[in-house]
């Protein structure tokens, strides 16, 4: 999955939003070792929690809520 962009919530605690295969995104979030975000993004996109569509709309308001794949 391409990642679109990441935010870090706390130091441990990462949000990475995706690009679909259909023109959509969706967005997860894990906690990470907070030592580089940028190679950690991978790890919660493998293996983190997809967060619901009004979480992920909050955290990357920049982003078409209605792509949001739920």
């Amino acid at each position: 999955m391409k990642i679109i962009t990441h935010k870090a919530l706390a130091c441990h605690v990462l949000a990475v939003a995706v690009e679909g295969e259909i023109n959509d995104w969706a967005a997860y979030i894990d906690a990470v070792d907070g030592v580089s975000h940028e190679r950690e993004a991978q790890r919660v996109i493998a293996g983190g929690m997809k967060l619901p569509v009004s979480v992920a709309g909050a955290i990357f308001p920049a982003l078409d809520i209605k792509r949001y794949r739920e």
